[in-house]
């Protein structure tokens, strides 16, 4: 008899970007520049920082099962009832409740192929068939593609619009004749971690196409553009019944006191949104220029990242070398991209630096 199930079995864990910390021992490196993980060059809010450090003289006490506080901070924010906000331990919690309280046996998980993985992750987990779109052009969603792949078994959909790992978007105009061809019980989950970085015109309003497409539930997280990639927090907008049966199925405590208070800080602290998307609205074209002029392919992005394709080189040896230059890249072969790294837009001196020494790597 299996010791588990073959879906499991068979699971290929999420790796994560290595921690600064790891490299500098592994390395022999200082002051490294982590450009991996898409986290906030800038770091968290003041405000939120303030909020975690009073409500650490909490902790012996256990948080708000039901996040009252975050959820109708989130609402008020927003501009929705507090009854369509469910709150998450990151977005990627999130993405496994909706598989598991949605997704019968026998129905089906469709999204883009190379699209985020825990979409595929959270899939297989819970032994769901996934059923992957082709990519267009390489990089893109193709929405005409997903749309033939509907069927009476396609139960959630998850479209990443800004996409990870590519930085790639889709319009709601592109948007709106998929969503017009999707069952009514079938939930299309649209994953807007990167939205706050979105300058692009045409892009969808989320909000505002929930209330003419009620099957659609928006995904979003403090882990970006707020600086709480380390609190764990993310959040979901979705009517009523949908957050109820959520709610149903996730832990009791999934979010702790002081990522609550943190969260619910963050999202005063406008002059810090302000100011974190100023930065990447900068440094992203100075990084996608740079990474151009060093004969990568660069994919257009709205993300906080942009992923760097180069001809003839393996992404994980420019991974390895960069490492030892205390730069801290992403390698994406897994996603099927075995020449590209995503590089996260940093300060302007770590994106120098990090152009600076591609330079050295790709002319040795």
């Amino acid at each position: 008899m299996p010791l588990v199930p073959p879906h499991v079995a068979s699971l290929t864990p999420y790796v994560p970007g290595k921690p600064i910390e790891e490299v500098e021992r592994e390395y022999g490196v200082s002051n490294v520049a982590k450009l991996a993980s898409n986290e906030n060059a800038l770091g968290p809010s003041p405000l939120a920082l303030a909020a975690a450090r009073e409500a650490c003289a909490k902790v012996h006490l256990y948080p708000d099962g039901s996040a009252y506080e975050l959820r109708n901070a989130i609402a008020a924010k927003l501009g929705v009832p507090s009854e369509e906000v469910m709150v998450g331990n990151g977005s990627n919690e999130l993405i496994e409740l909706l598989v598991r309280t949605f997704v019968l046996d026998g129905e089906e998980v469709l999204t883009s192929a190379q699209s985020f993985v825990a979409y595929k992750l959270a899939a297989q987990e819970h032994g769901r068939t996934l059923v992957e779109a082709p990519m267009k052009a390489r990089f893109h969603y193709d929405l005409d593609a997903l749309r033939k792949l509907l069927s009476r078994r396609t139960k959630v959909v998850f479209l990443a619009n800004p996409d990870n790992p590519t930085g790639t978007w889709f319009t709601e105009a592109e948007l709106t004749p998929f969503l017009d061809a999707v069952p009514k019980d079938t939930l299309v989950v649209l994953d807007e971690a990167y939205v706050e970085y979105v300058d692009a015109p045409g892009f969808q309003d989320g909000l505002a196409l929930r209330r003419k497409y009620p099957n659609v539930v928006v995904l979003r997280t403090f882990s970006k553009i707020y600086g709480l990639a380390g609190m764990r927090v993310g959040y979901g907008l979705a009517r009523p019944e949908v957050v109820e049966y959520v709610d149903r199925v996730r832990p009791p405590f999934n979010t702790s006191l002081v990522a609550q208070a943190a969260a619910a800080a963050a999202l005063r602290d406008d002059a810090h949104v302000a100011r974190s998307r100023a930065l990447v609205l900068e440094e992203r074209p100075f990084l996608a220029n740079g990474l151009a002029g060093l004969g990568a392919t660069v994919v257009p992005s709205q993300g906080n990242f942009v992923l760097a394709d180069f001809p003839g080189r393996a992404g994980k040896d420019l991974f390895e070398a960069l490492l030892r230059e205390g730069v801290i890249a992403r390698p994406v072969a897994g996603y099927g991209f075995p020449g590209a790294l995503r590089i996260t837009v940093g300060l302007r001196r770590e994106n120098e630096r990090c152009l600076a020494a591609l330079g050295r790597i790709l002319a040795a």
